[in-house]
């Protein structure tokens, strides 16, 4: 079921050998994407998976011809892409309505920017709003409808220009559960029962069941730079059992996968390279470090546990899980294998310690594992004021990161930090100081 990435095959839609970057303030630039191909074939929903950061929205908006990418191509039906194309249509995560349009406004809008005549584009709209389940609704305003219903409309505008390629762009992220759970469903009967114009969808998304329950492909997109490093053929038909035990399989193959690093060891434990010094950091409070250490020492997981089961049982999307396994990983707290999550002694030892012990491990494991943690504090003891202003460190990390990695990462710092009690740091002053370290 996992495959390697093979060459795409010829498509409705390719792109081929796509690179985006972006000039950094202190020279060079920022890779978001490299070397990325992508092939849409008629009759599949492709699923294009990732974490947030990993490029996936960016891709979307260059197959859109939103962006013109920094190198590589598009082919829409055999002929390189120039910019937004007929046939092509979008449906993004916020709604993206006009207020101060009705539903059939909203709807009719696109079709009258082309320029078709009124008869028509009212046809097409009433038909596109009867086809999303909002008949009823025409004269309605976005503040009227729900969260649900809203999206409805913005489905209704995409389908109403009859497009090949539709592109969706986290389309339920922003929904509540059991709403994102209906409209889901809804689509896919729409696309089984080939109720809908497009022949080919591309989702992107980082919710791993909702990409398993609706595709047919899923393109694995991994970080800094975004690159696809798999392909995984879903072999299930609709509709499908989320429950069924093939299914919780696939769903467990692929955390295994997004989880995984380059090396590993026999066992299969992802080895935790050396990070950097001036290397990304994920911005985790210490809640939820502390929190996911807790649950995954109690029972029933007794110190190791599947990752799917986990983001279940707390409610959390890959976004929100990922940053905080992979934190715990790199200080040593935990290892990630095949899908699961195990703390090591230090985090059992963490899990079930008084407040001061939680510290005091904390502060050993951030000064050993975490090179710019370490940096501040060697810093602050050099100097003869022990202070420093947060500019001296900002400075050094822009020059290895994009501004706003920069700031994500010395938020994490400064968070851990304090929690260790290795330094102290006043927000508006915007200094570092050792006025109240542990001793």
């Amino acid at each position: 079921m996992l495959d390697t990435v093979q060459p795409a095959a010829a498509g409705l839609l390719e792109a081929r050998g796509v690179r985006q970057a972006f000039p950094r303030p202190a020279g060079g630039e920022a890779v978001v994407l490299d070397n990325v191909d992508i092939a849409l074939h008629e009759g599949e929903i492709v699923g294009l998976l990732g974490r947030s950061g990993c490029g996936k929205s960016t891709l979307l908006r260059i197959i859109a011809g939103l962006i013109h990418p920094s190198a590589g191509e598009i082919d829409y039906e055999g002929k390189p892409l120039h910019g937004p194309a007929e046939g092509i249509a979008m449906v993004f995560q916020t709604f993206a309505l006009f207020p101060w349009l009705s539903v059939l406004e909203n709807a009719e809008i696109g079709l009258e920017a082309r320029g078709m005549p009124e008869p028509e584009t009212r046809r097409r709209a009433l038909q596109a709003i009867d086809l999303i389940g909002l008949d009823g609704y025409e004269s309605a305003y976005p503040r009227e409808l729900s969260g649900g219903m809203r999206q409805r409309v913005g489905f209704a505008r995409a389908l109403v220009v009859e497009p090949k390629v539709l592109l969706m762009d986290e389309p339920f992220s922003a929904l509540d559960v059991l709403t994102a759970e209906t409209l889901r469903t809804d689509f896919l009967d729409l696309w089984i029962e080939k109720r809908m114009p497009m022949k080919t969808v591309l989702l992107v998304t980082h919710n791993i069941e909702e990409a398993v329950f609706m595709c047919d492909r899923i393109l694995i997109l991994t970080s800094n730079p975004g690159q696809i490093i798999g392909e995984i053929k879903v072999p299930f038909a609709h509709p499908r059992n989320r429950l069924d035990p093939a299914f919780r399989q696939l769903v467990d193959d692929i955390y295994g996968r997004m989880t995984a690093r380059p090396a590993t060891t026999p066992g299969g434990v992802a080895k935790t390279p050396a990070l950097g010094l001036f290397d990304k950091l994920p911005r985790v409070s210490i809640n939820r470090l502390s929190g996911l250490m807790e649950t995954v020492a109690a029972a029933p997981y007794s110190g190791q546990a599947d990752l799917p089961a986990i983001a279940a049982a707390l409610q959390l999307e890959v976004d929100d899980l990922f940053p905080i396994a992979e934190a715990l990983q790199l200080m040593g707290f935990a290892e990630l294998a095949l899908g699961d999550i195990k703390l090591t002694p230090a985090g059992r030892q963490f899990a079930v310690a008084d407040t001061q012990t939680r510290k005091r491990v904390f502060a050993e494991h951030l000064m050993r594992s975490i090179p710019l943690a370490a940096h501040v504090r060697r810093v602050l003891d050099e100097r003869p004021g022990h202070r420093a202003p947060r500019l001296r460190f900002e400075t050094e990390i822009e020059d290895h990161l994009s501004e706003e990695e920069a700031q994500e990462t010395l938020r994490a710092v400064i968070s851990w930090g304090r929690y260790a009690e290795l330094f102290s740091y006043d927000d508006e002053a915007e200094m570092f100081s050792l006025e109240n370290p542990a001793a």
